[in-house]
């Protein structure tokens, strides 16, 4: 990759992060109605590079057009993002990948969190841009009605969101350890109200966490008191926190309820 699309694909994806990071809700984007502008095909669209003599500067997204003459100087001829101007590349929305294979509209095969940055930059440029219309090809036909190739698009973002959502859950819920390594100690983790980044009222003990279907496990930090997580406070439940929690196994050779453990040697 050339220097100028590295550092182009480099602010692309500090982007999609910093949108992503904001709190704002992406889903309110997937949920409104497309632009009833014009449609345009990719000869049509492929016009609007914004050199002279073009009748503008557009770029597509999933299938909707956005007039983007405001951002001339980052998608106009010589502008870090020029390469996506007067087509649909959304993949590299997702990918940074500014060559000719990456700057295509093809999103199959991308991960949850690919298809989140997608939706975040759509979000974006519906909040910043003017929606002009629909490109006519993989995600809307002739008549502008959208495609399966559309509606398996958004049914990934919404398993992508749903996806997100149920990992920030586990993250309150076992949040991950602090950890170190050195050759002379080993490796050693320990929990605090601050580990893993989440801010709690306990700090828990460390423990192994093994996802269902995963071989591998990772340390997070576990409540030792009060009921599971999700349950309410009763007598049935018992007053060990998640320390039951079938997905969990304690370090050999640590106390089940120190704050921290060394591993020599690992």
């Amino acid at each position: 990759m050339r220097r100028g699309a590295a550092a182009a694909a480099a602010l692309l994806c500090l982007g999609a992060a910093c949108l992503l990071g904001r709190g704002f809700d992406p889903r309110a984007w997937l949920l409104l109605p497309p632009p009833r502008g014009r449609l345009l095909s990719a000869a049509q669209l492929a016009r609007y590079r914004g050199a002279e003599g073009e009748p503008g500067l557009y770029l597509a997204v999933l299938g909707r057009v956005f007039d983007v003459e405001r951002g001339r100087k980052h998608y106009g001829p010589g502008g870090a993002y020029s390469g996506l101007a007067g087509r649909d590349a959304t993949r590299a929305f997702a990918t940074g990948d500014f060559t000719p294979a990456g700057l295509v509209d093809d999103v199959s095969g991308l991960s949850p969190g690919e298809m989140l940055a997608i939706l975040s930059w759509l979000s974006f440029y519906g909040d910043n841009y003017e929606a002009v219309g629909k490109l006519v090809g993989r995600f809307y036909d002739e008549n502008g009605a959208p495609t399966e190739a559309l509606r398996q698009a958004e049914a990934a973002i919404e398993e992508a969101l749903k996806f997100k959502a149920e990992s920030e859950q586990r993250k309150q819920q076992f949040p991950p350890c602090n950890s170190e390594w050195s050759s002379a100690k080993g490796s050693r983790f320990w929990c605090s109200r601050q580990s893993g980044g989440v801010d709690r009222d306990w700090a828990g003990v460390p423990r192994k966490l093994y996802r269902p279907g995963s071989k591998g496990s990772h340390c997070v930090c576990v409540r030792t008191t009060g009921p599971p997580w999700g349950q309410p406070a009763s007598s049935q439940h018992g007053d060990r926190g998640d320390l039951d929690n079938p997905h969990l196994e304690e370090y050999d050779g640590c106390h089940p309820l120190a704050q921290q453990c060394v591993l020599t040697g690992a």
